[in-house]
């Protein structure tokens, strides 16, 4: 059954509940950071869905490991003052919490799981998903209500409990270490609370959703106690993340115009704070006009930039940008 008054004990991050309005937040759980080097040792998953992304993004922002095709439990970079740590998504949170990392890169989900007490310092922007209240197709359950008295498998028994808390309706949680959505069909639980991202599995188990519990994507979190100490090479690292990300999607356009069809091209091209324009030592009387762009708009925009009278025109990818 539900323990009642454990959701009187969980604050801190507000997450969203889709029907019933009703908030999930992060826990009490301190934990007190010891320095141990002037290094600062960042977290990051050995697997699981998230964990090929977030490797891509650690080495675009420039933290290369130094032992290359080596994964090691803890490896150095580059920087000699970086060193990363490969560890499961669902310890991250707490590594992070108790000083055993300064920095983490794991799912929003995962720390309101663990009730740690971390600092959400920057949204990735990718793992989205959603955790959902699903029942079998062909079940009479319309509504959580329905749910009282009955038992709802899951891998995540704090937001669980803590959901149906705040619903006031009492359940029996059923913990399963996976293949969650197997259970309504093999009679272990009436209903689950599990993780989606596009809602196939759902749909291929032949599950519905009837209310959404919490919305995730991943996240770099930090040691509140690091973050004072360690502050000036946590920036550094928050920064070229940072900078990856908002380079997601963008592209670099450099074209030469004639003076007289600088006003076209420029009524053509986006950019993001408006076009860069300089002079070009060629007798044609030519400027260089610099812009990124969205991506998605590349292909079209070519033609119309020809058209209003741009000509050596070059698409360029960027790994960062920094504002």
């Amino acid at each position: 059954m539900v323990n009642s008054g454990r959701s009187d004990r969980i604050t801190g991050k507000t997450v969203n509940a889709v029907k019933a309005k009703k908030t999930i937040k992060t826990g009490k759980k301190t934990g007190t950071s010891t320095p141990f080097s002037d290094i600062v040792r960042l977290a990051i998953p050995n697997k699981g869905r998230i964990a090929e992304p977030i490797m891509e993004l650690v080495e675009k922002s420039g933290l290369h490991l130094a032992e290359a095709g080596e994964r090691r439990l803890i490896t150095r970079t580059l920087d000699p003052h970086v060193e990363i740590l490969f560890a499961r998504p669902i310890d991250i949170p707490e590594y992070v919490a108790t000083g055993a990392a300064d920095l983490g890169i794991t799912g929003h989900d995962m720390v309101i799981e663990r009730e740690s007490d971390v600092e959400e310092l920057l949204d990735l922007q990718s793992g989205k998903g959603k955790l959902v209240l699903a029942v079998r197709d062909d079940s009479s359950i319309t509504s959580v209500r329905q749910l009282a008295g009955k038992k709802v498998a899951t891998e995540f028994p704090v937001i669980t409990r803590t959901y149906f808390e705040q619903q006031k309706i009492k359940v029996n949680v059923v913990l399963v270490g996976g293949a969650c959505e197997a259970t309504p069909h093999l009679g272990i639980a009436d209903a689950i609370i599990d993780l989606t991202s596009s809602g196939t599995t759902l749909r291929t188990n032949r599950l519905r959703v009837i209310d959404e519990v919490l919305q995730t994507s991943t996240f770099l979190i930090a040691n509140k106690e690091s973050l004072r100490t360690k502050k000036e090479k946590i920036d550094e690292i928050h920064l070229a993340l940072e900078s990856v990300i908002r380079a997601r999607g963008q592209c670099y356009l450099m074209m030469n115009v004639k003076r007289s069809s600088l006003e076209a091209v420029k009524r053509v091209l986006p950019g993001l704070s408006g076009p860069t324009v300089m002079d070009v030592a060629s007798s044609e009387n030519l400027v260089a006009v610099h812009a990124v762009v969205n991506e998605e708009r590349v292909y079209s925009l070519i033609n119309s930039l020809r058209r209003a009278g741009a000509k050596d025109i070059l698409v360029m990818a960027i790994q960062r940008m920094i504002r």
